[in-house]
């Protein structure tokens, strides 16, 4: 709309543009034409199929790492630790309870030797054990355990090593012989060959024509009933081991019990 004169407003032509200039109106030109727009195209064209989107990689299985190994508080990683700190670790760990005791080197040789005192220390744990195998199969270890406490109530721990020898570890001293000299004991049958444990004892089985059976030594004078008198008597019979503990203290005169190894393939 433009402006001309006082009050008067003129129309522009059709066809014709208003230009303001500050405040002035210019009327002057032909409209701009609107951009033409270009008719909506009646044919659809298909499009293209679309490539099938690549399937995202699988993660990997997760792994356990591990993070560290400890040797006492220090932790050993892939970073090589110094050997003296690693070394002091093993010595500084509260399980450490061995110490070291150097050997005896002879002609090149290393020589291990324990001292009276270390082989008497250790022999105080071993003093209240007999020590067994059976004649044939062995049993099982909880057959053997559950009999064992049944029949000898002083009982205090069964073991037991792979090759069949049963470790029986009663309360007291007077217990295990009193076990010892009831012998000959039998397991659901089967005879153990039952004796007591002494140290430096070899773990070995006997021949079965060798079983210790107890014998009974009558009408023996008193001057015999020592360690050297009773075996020298019991060898007559078989490979003297011990006597029983009455026999021992002397307080039954009418015969000698003694233990002795016997060759059942030897004719009596």
């Amino acid at each position: 709309m433009g402006t001309a004169g006082d009050g008067i407003t003129l129309a522009p032509p059709a066809g014709l543009g208003v230009l303001t200039v500050g405040a002035t109106e210019i009327i002057g030109g032909p409209t701009p034409a609107a951009p033409a727009v270009p008719a909506a195209d009646t044919h659809i064209q298909q499009q293209a199929p679309r490539p099938p989107a690549a399937a995202a990689p699988m993660a990997a299985p997760a792994v356990a790492e591990v993070s560290a190994i400890y040797v006492g508080k220090v932790p050993i990683t892939s970073n090589s630790l110094p050997v003296d700190t690693i070394t002091a670790a093993f010595h500084n760990s509260s399980r450490k309870t061995l110490s070291y005791v150097p050997p005896m080197v002879q002609n090149g040789e290393t020589i291990v030797r324990p001292s009276l005192d270390t082989i008497r220390n250790g022999a105080q744990r071993w003093a209240t054990t007999a020590v067994g195998y059976f004649l044939g199969k062995r049993p099982y270890f909880h057959h053997v355990n559950e009999f064992a406490r049944s029949v000898w109530p002083m009982v205090r721990e069964v073991k037991a090593t792979a090759n069949g020898f049963f470790f029986f570890e009663f309360k007291t001293l007077a217990a295990m012989e009193e076990v010892i000299e009831g012998g000959p004991w039998l397991f659901n049958g089967q005879a153990i060959v039952l004796q007591k444990w002494e140290p430096g004892m070899v773990l070995r089985k006997l021949q079965h024509t060798q079983v210790p059976v107890w014998i009974k030594l009558r009408h023996l004078p008193v001057e015999l009933w020592t360690s050297e008198g009773l075996s020298v008597v019991a060898s007559g019979v078989g490979k003297p081991l011990y006597p029983d503990a009455i026999t021992r203290a002397c307080t039954r005169l009418d015969f000698a019990r003694v233990c002795v190894m016997l060759d059942i393939s030897q004719n009596y």
